[in-house]
């Protein structure tokens, strides 16, 4: 018997798997012109080339959008289109879009590029949960899915329970997915997502959950001004500035305060109610937001740090006993104008300790006898550290901290930074034994994670202790 040739071989069975690749697609789209109904005009079913059936998905793919944006409009339900894959191809051509009323062009270019779904955003004060909503989308052919969680703006030290909300809907037609996300206003001012958690009764298989953009972490937004476009001949509103809702995105990771730790943890140690420290409470507060205002107007990023991010973090508010509000910031986001910024608001400097290049500090003054101050913090390969000055001794301090991003949480109505590693970040600063409230603290020696750092130089003091 003579050797068949390697090469041969080879050949016939690439010429088969093609030929099995292309039968595969003719079915996929007999099935599919089976599926998608109510007006759908798809040419029948025969055998074609690989573009001409990707052709065809895309075409299901901008059906499926319009269908649900009938869906909505019918039903006077105002969405907005969120898909940041789509968002990216807009932000490219917005100029055009926003000057052409009919779109850039007939061709269909956004809503059919590759994906398996497309998502929009829903107000949840923008609509009632009406029955018929869900029936007419039954009756257009969408199978659909609601992933419901508790209320976390019903949670407090006094009712865990939270009722439950629908958080995630999902609508299914053909091979296309719609994920709409419900947003919902917090008291700080900013709209909040929850987290994407099937129940154990909920088909997983129903779409590829793990592709969503939207639902692995709650997400805090801003509220974004929108505009109504047309694109692919479709009608739809997104954000009016594409490229800074992207980016909002991409730092949009939201931690909730942890109130049924901060309840035990009050059985433990009973709340401070007296009439100091609830005013303290109250300054604490205001000084804050007129922090948060002044910082965001300048476009400088900050958390809260040391005392004010233990008190979150442990008991959900401001420690009592802590006499000031502390923030960080990143030494790269500096700017010279923040001195004048806080100034012009009321909050003359009380002291500056150290400069840009090392050991930066700035305190302010706050009404009364509280105070605020900013931490900046310098970057190494694999921590962080922000720096003390005692300024009788010129002596210079060092605090280590593992390296860490920022997430979104609220604090006394207000959005604001936190460290997403906070356990790390405070067990760093406070030690194993954080948990324990101590009134008596000394930053030179009582830090977990602070080390001697040297000695300014005497002809230096003058620049880097400054006292007012």
């Amino acid at each position: 018997m003579q050797k068949i040739n390697r090469n041969v071989v080879l050949a016939l069975l690439s010429l088969t798997s093609l030929v099995f690749l292309l039968f595969q697609l003719c079915y996929y789209k007999f099935y599919l012109s089976q599926k998608v109904r109510e007006g759908a005009r798809w040419p029948a079913p025969s055998c074609v080339s690989l573009r001409g059936a990707m052709v065809f998905l895309s075409s299901v793919k901008q059906h499926v959008v319009r269908k649900f944006l009938g869906l909505i409009s019918s039903h006077n339900i105002p969405v907005y289109l969120i898909d940041p894959l789509i968002l990216g191809l807009i932000d490219k051509d917005i100029e055009q879009i926003r000057s052409s009323p009919d779109g850039p062009s007939p061709e269909c270019k956004y809503f059919c590029a590759p994906r398996d779904f497309t998502t929009f955003a829903l107000l949840d004060k923008t609509w009632k949960h009406e029955v018929g909503f869900f029936r007419t989308a039954e009756k257009m052919g969408f199978q659909w899915l609601k992933i419901i969680n508790k209320d976390p703006r019903l949670d407090g030290m006094d009712d865990l329970s939270g009722m439950e909300i629908p958080l995630h809907y999902i609508f299914k037609l053909a091979s296309h997915a719609i994920h709409l996300v419900v947003f919902y206003e917090r008291s700080g001012n900013f709209l909040w997502h929850g987290p994407l958690r099937l129940k154990q009764h909920m088909d997983r298989k129903f779409v590829p959950f793990r592709k969503l953009h939207f639902g692995r972490y709650p997400g805090a937004y801003e509220k974004p001004e929108l505009l109504l476009v047309s694109i692919d001949d479709l009608k739809v509103q997104i954000p009016k500035n594409p490229s800074s809702f992207l980016e909002e995105m991409s730092h949009s990771r939201f931690l909730e305060c942890r109130y049924r730790e901060a309840r035990a943890f009050f059985q433990l140690y009973p709340d401070d109610a007296s009439l100091d420290a609830v005013e303290f409470r109250k300054k604490a507060k205001s000084l804050l937001h007129l922090a948060a205002l002044t910082l965001n107007n300048l476009g400088v990023k900050f958390w809260l740090s040391s005392g004010t991010c233990l008190g979150w973090y442990r008991q959900c508010n401001v420690i009592p006993h802590s006499k000031d509000v502390d923030l960080g910031i990143f030494i790269r986001d500096y700017k010279a104008d923040i001195i004048p910024a806080f100034q012009n608001v009321g909050l003359p400097l009380k002291h500056k300790f150290g400069k840009v290049e090392d050991s930066l500090e700035l305190s302010f003054q706050g009404e009364d006898d509280v105070k605020l101050d900013i931490f900046f913090f310098y970057e190494e390969d694999d921590h962080v550290w922000n720096g003390g000055t005692q300024a009788k001794s010129g002596k210079k301090f060092k605090y280590l901290f593992p390296k860490f991003t920022l997430c979104w949480t609220e604090f006394v109505e207000l959005k604001v930074h936190v460290p997403c590693e906070t356990l790390q970040y405070v067990e760093a600063n406070y030690g194993p034994e954080w948990k324990v409230p101590v009134t008596t603290w000394d930053w030179k020696s009582s830090p977990f994670n602070v080390q001697d750092n040297g000695v300014w130089p005497i002809d230096e003091w003058d620049n880097v202790i400054q006292i007012y």
